[in-house]
């Protein structure tokens, strides 16, 4: 059985295939469960759930909440990305909070091209104008983010690549995301019939609890002293784990009785779609 509950549409996310095109692609690749987990956004899961079904793919609604997380024996604030699944895609209050967020996401988008603005003045780099504020908001089919700007910056010449973009510009030109706390992230999800799921906990390159420690057992603790009361279950299984990373958070979930998942996190350049080796018992855990 294939098994992939972490993907990421161009339609309402940041991935580089729209929905249509995803399912296509988990058809080819036999993937038989799967979920589309775009940022902050549900507005594609009704097009997921029809085409899969019409594809014989069983298919989880799925969305990737990013949440303020402050540890209260740590003097940090972190940003950490929690996975929910199974939930209503038609409760109103999701919708509603969802919607807040986007236009956020545009007010911040519009903060970021002003201090890109102030550092292209220092280069002698010709100003961003609204006409590339609206270029960029029509490139992002769905939640608007930062590699929506990188791209554009690679568009227009100024960088190579989305890392250069990154480490030039979007960095130190950052604004904070919208301050979705976890506990009224879990309280959403779990209100709409939902089940919460801590993302990729050890991702090195991405949104995990590495910015707060490296080591897996004070990870482990973070979440058994802060955050068990508001998670069902914990991302065992990513494309960018390593084996021990995999077996301790496996380990760990068992010794919690916590649901596991994986998936590949997939934004399809290249498509890693299907790739990352989830067991069969995971789809026994949706289908109680």
């Amino acid at each position: 059985m294939i098994i992939d509950l972490h993907i990421h549409s161009k339609t309402c996310s940041d991935g580089n295939l729209p929905v249509d095109e995803i399912i296509k692609e988990a058809k080819t690749r036999n993937i038989n469960l799967m979920s589309i987990t775009d940022h902050d956004s549900i507005g594609c899961q009704k097009q997921a759930m029809t085409l899969a079904q019409q594809n014989n793919i069983q298919y989880i609604s799925g969305v990737e909440l990013n949440i303020t997380f402050s540890h209260p024996n740590l003097d940090k604030v972190s940003s950490l990305d929690l996975l929910g699944y199974n939930f209503d895609v038609h409760n109103k209050t999701l919708q509603q909070k969802l919607q807040q967020i986007s236009k956020y996401r545009e007010e911040r988008a519009k903060k970021i091209l002003e201090k890109l603005n102030a550092e292209f003045e220092k280069e002698g780099l010709e100003a961003f104008t609204g006409d590339d504020l609206k270029a960029i908001q029509s490139s992002a089919d769905g939640a608007l983010g930062r590699p929506h700007i990188a791209d554009y910056l690679i568009r227009k010449g100024i960088v190579h690549d989305r890392k250069e973009a990154f480490n030039k510009y979007l960095v130190k030109c950052n604004v904070p995301k919208y301050p979705l706390y976890l506990e009224e992230a879990s309280s959403l999800l779990k209100n709409a019939g939902g089940i919460t799921v801590l993302a990729h906990p050890n991702d090195p390159y991405g949104t995990s609890l590495v910015k707060l420690t490296n080591s897996l057992q004070e990870q482990t603790r973070i979440i058994e002293t802060s955050m068990l009361q508001y998670i069902d279950g914990v991302e065992c299984w990513h494309s960018r784990n390593t084996a021990q990373t995999t077996n301790h958070y496996v380990s760990f979930s068992k010794k919690h009785n916590l649901i596991m998942t994986g998936g590949s996190d997939c934004h399809q350049n290249p498509i890693i779609m299907g790739t990352v080796k989830v067991p069969d018992f995971v789809a026994q855990q949706f289908t109680k």
